[in-house]
């Protein structure tokens, strides 16, 4: 089984490069399942029912998200529906949404980091939770880890190594170097990086962030312009044993102007 992994999309011109590219990557590599976070599509913050329908539509298979979901109120109501869309597994009980789904051969499971991001369920005993009580499950589990801090994540990493057929780190946009098969045949990468203009501060303007950071006056951050990156990752799995066999970095640039 091959499965792509989209890092944050980041606005309107992270929405037209997966346009422009996940068609062309499905048919190159035979893609099985396509998975996006999705939590910045919608005007660089949260995720629109438009903007969801618009990534499906474009080829994704699933929209993972983490923080920042609740941003667009509208989307809300769509967490419990068909639509497969994902909130982190570990928020509380009672929350609208879910936080895994099977789709095909695949369990595909969102989870949140706690470091620097904020107060929710532990993510590695809710992991242990999910896998002890889903009993019927495929063997092939992709997980997407949104969370800060790369300590977090790499020990969740080694924590579900041989549980898991890829851990993979969204959140922070930028794209890191250390795409491993772990020892027991789980897939890794601490970030995944983002898919949004290359001329910003993980998307964003650049002028209004460094004003932002010299005045530390809260403002609104528009989406950067220019050039978009695509940064996603390309995990290969046996989907009998579900033990990943490589993982891969896929970077791509979009010529692009356009903004939300």
């Amino acid at each position: 089984m091959l499965i792509l992994m989209i890092g944050d999309i980041i606005g309107r011109p992270g929405r037209r490069a997966v346009q422009k590219l996940v068609p062309g990557l499905r048919q190159q590599y035979g893609l099985d399942l396509v998975i996006a976070n999705g939590e910045n599509a919608a005007g660089g913050i949260g995720l629109t029912p438009n903007t969801a329908r618009e990534l499906l539509g474009a080829g994704i298979d699933v929209l993972t998200s983490g923080n920042h979901i609740w941003a667009q109120k509208e989307i809300i109501p769509c967490l419990d529906s068909e639509m497969p869309v994902l909130r982190p597994l570990n928020y509380p009980p009672g929350v609208s949404g879910r936080g895994y789904l099977t789709t095909g051969q695949a369990l595909v499971v969102n989870l949140m980091g706690r470091t620097f991001i904020g107060n929710f369920d532990c993510p590695f005993r809710a992991m242990d939770k999910l896998l002890a009580e889903l009993e019927d499950r495929p063997p092939v589990i992709i997980v997407d880890f949104h969370a800060e801090a790369t300590s977090e994540k790499m020990a969740l990493g080694r924590y579900l190594d041989g549980r898991v057929s890829a851990v993979l780190g969204t959140h922070t946009h930028v794209g890191t170097i250390d795409a491993q098969l772990l020892p027991r045949g789980t897939a890794y990468v601490t970030d995944v990086g983002m898919t949004g203009p290359m001329d910003s501060v993980i998307g964003d303007d650049t002028a209004a962030v460094i004003e932002r950071f010299l005045t530390m006056i809260p403002r609104h951050l528009s989406i950067g312009q220019g050039k978009v990156a695509f940064n996603a990752i390309l995990v290969r799995i046996d989907d009998g044993s579900g033990r990943a066999t490589s993982i891969e970095r896929i970077c791509r640039e979009v010529e692009s102007s356009v903004q939300d």
